[in-house]
Parts: structure tokens; sequence; C-alpha cells
């Protein structure tokens, strides 16, 4: 692809329409500035619908975009503890991506300066004057955009060199049972009542949707992904013989991998091009959570640019990383158990106060008495030897933001 193309001016083109570019897109142009979003047209290069989750206090920006949402979380251990809290003000949420996109394509629509491309993008190079990105349209026409600025949502060809890399692998079904099955109101973020794997850990993951509806999800943090038929496996067994379902039919499925690394993502691809979203670390390396922060990543770039001072600032704050990539290599050595972790965790750690700190919310304060109510032994041990160890690369990884 040269480029050779009809060439058009923008003041910010954002590649991907994904959350991390529709994020972006929307709080761009609420700021007044003209947004073109380059986004894949219908074909294999347009990902499947797919889920996002975070929590909240009160309605947000995208409120309308929420498909259900809960009051109350719980956590079951693996010999069926259960640790269960409301942690308000916070409710978590559920938004699925083809409303999301809907909502945020008609809000740019109506803006009047910003509008959304269905094209395949080739190259996004620097230019004398800004930068530009070179694409083919749906209709086979060659294009050249012109902006002042770029955000490249895409997700990186390799992971950078990392310490550790765990995956967060994933497959879910929608599911339909005969009989009312789920508590609309009680999600289930994390049931250890499931066969551990030889290394990391696996849970299921309920998020009822009606008294017949939910979606349950089977995940495993390892180093490499399941194939279909063992993800399949493992579901059956979790609504069958955890869950005790009963009789029920799956109306879809979706399935995805998550990097979870103390890689550092870089956030500057060139003078005038940005990496935003997981592609710029915006995933939460010790959760893999990323849609409340490409929330808070869109409305920073948006200051940043108010301020004449272009750029993409850090999506977490030092501190978080720092623990974060502890608890990734205690994890990852098998220093700590997983299940035993998580689930003391939540049962040590008010609710609300543990999901502020999840989210970088927590004061330096509240982060030190978390600290306390983790194996502080083995996390120390591992504190300790992470300077030493050399940050190296493996093989590419697939990712899902």
């Amino acid at each position: 692809m040269t480029g050779d193309g009809p060439r058009t001016a923008h003041d910010v083109v954002v590649v991907g329409g994904g959350a991390a570019g529709l994020c972006l897109a929307h709080g761009l142009t609420a700021a007044g500035r003209a947004v073109t979003v380059v986004e894949a047209p219908d074909g294999p290069l347009r990902p499947p619908e797919r889920t996002w989750c975070y929590w909240e206090a009160g309605p947000g920006a995208f409120e309308e975009a929420v498909t259900a949402s809960w009051g109350r979380l719980r956590v079951r251990g693996p010999e069926g503890h259960v640790i269960e809290s409301e942690p308000a003000p916070l409710r978590y949420r559920m938004v699925r991506s083809g409303l999301f996109e809907q909502l945020v394509h008609a809000r740019l629509a109506e803006s009047g300066t910003s509008r959304v491309l269905r094209a395949t993008v080739h190259a996004v190079c620097d230019t004398h004057r800004g930068a530009e990105v070179r694409c083919t349209t749906a209709d086979g026409e060659a294009l050249t955009l012109r902006a002042a600025l770029v955000f490249d949502s895409r997700p990186v060809r390799q992971v950078p060199p990392h310490r550790t890399l765990l995956l967060q692998h994933f497959r879910g079904w929608f599911v339909r049972t005969s009989e009312p099955r789920f508590e609309p109101e009680v999600a289930d973020l994390m049931d250890f009542r499931v066969p551990q794997p030889r290394h990391g850990l696996a849970f299921g993951y309920v998020l009822p949707l009606a008294p017949d509806r939910a979606l349950v999800e089977y995940t495993e943090f390892s180093r490499t992904a399941l194939t279909a038929t063992a993800y399949d496996d493992a579901l059956r067994h979790y609504t069958g013989n955890v869950l005790r379902l009963g009789r029920f039919t799956v109306d879809s499925a979706e399935q995805g991998v998550i990097p979870m690394t103390d890689a550092r993502f870089p956030r500057r691809a060139g003078r005038a091009v940005f990496r935003i979203g997981a592609a710029g670390g915006a995933t939460r390396p010790a959760t893999g959570y990323t849609f409340a922060a490409v929330q808070r990543q869109g409305l920073a770039v948006a200051a940043a640019l108010e301020r004449g001072r272009p750029g993409v600032p850090p999506p977490h704050g030092r501190r978080a990383l720092a623990m974060d990539a502890v608890l990734l290599r205690a994890l990852d050595t098998g220093r700590v158990n997983g299940p035993r972790f998580f689930t003391d965790l939540f049962r040590r750690v008010p609710m609300e106060r543990l999901l502020r700190f999840l989210d970088g919310g927590s004061t330096p304060w509240e982060e030190f008495g978390i600290g306390l109510r983790t194996p502080v032994g083995p996390m120390l041990r591992t504190a300790a030897e992470l300077p030493f160890l050399t940050r190296r690369l493996t093989a590419r990884s697939e990712e899902r933001t």
C-alpha cells in the first residue's frame, strides 16, 4: 500500500473502534475536537461481540450502554466458603460492545465534527507536520488521512520485554436454564470450586441477567491458553457438577486471552503518534480489567491537549504497577496459592476498599494495610528478587481489550 490515493486533513485520527478508541474519541469530541475514528469494515478483521465489565459509583458517561449491573458481589473459596458483600457506592457493570459502539457512534454523529470511517489501516507514520494513516476503504479505495495527532489502539504484535507474563484466558456461555437458577442481584466474581491447573489458577465467573439467564465463564491465569474442547469440558463440569444448572441452552459464547504482565508498554510511537488502550498499558496487570482505565485515559488525553501538552498520561500509577509485578511473579513461581490468596484477600479486606485498590483509587495507607493481609513472607521475598531479574521477550500472545 503506497498511500497514493486521496489525502484528507483531520485534527485527530483514532485508529481502532474498540473500547479504547471510542472512549478517547468520545472524550475528545466532548472537548471540542474534530475526530475521525478508523475502524475495520465488516469481515475477519472486526472482532466478535464482546463483554466489558467494570465497577463505578453512580451513573457514568456510558450508562445507556450498561446491559446489567449488580449491587452485591460474591467470591467462593475452593471448599465452598462464601464471601459476599455490598460494596456501595460501587456497582459492578456489564457493557456489551455492540450497544456501546451504537451509543458512541450516535454521539459522534450528533457532534457534527466527528465521524467513523470504515477502512483497513495498513500503516501509521510521522510526517513533518503531524502524522499519516494509510488505509483502504470498505469499497477498495486507497486513502491517506493526514492529522495533527494519531492515537493507535491496535494490539501490539508482541508483548514488550517483561519479567513475568501470565495469560488470563477464558470462555463464556450465555446460558438460559429451564428453571430459575440464578440470583439476579448477586454476581460471582471468583468461584474457585473448579479443578485447579498444575500451574496458575482457575475459577468460575457468573453474571446473572435474569433468574433463568446468565453469562457463565471458565477462566484461568496460566502461561498457555487451552483448546476449544478443553474450555467446553471445563464449562460443562462447572455448569453441571458445581452450579447444578440442570437443563439449559447456550444462546451464544465468547472467548478471549488477556496478557497479564509487568512489561512496560510505550505510549508514544512517534512524534505525533501515540498508543492507547491495552497497547498503551491500560490493562491492569494483576486483574486484566481495562474498560474503566480506558475511560479515564480518554479524559486524561483530552485534558492534556487542552493544556497544550499532547500525550497519553500513564493509565496506572507506579505503586499499583509495582505491587502488581510482585503479585504476578509470586503467582507464576507458585510462592502463593492463587485460590487461597484471592479468597483470603476478599475475606480480610472490605470489598469496597479492595475494589478501589484494584482500580487505582486507594491511598498509600490503605495499600499498606492491604499488603499486610497478604502472605507477607513470600511477597517480600518476591519483591526483593524482582530488581535482579532480566526482562525478556517471549512468543506473541493474543490480546483482547
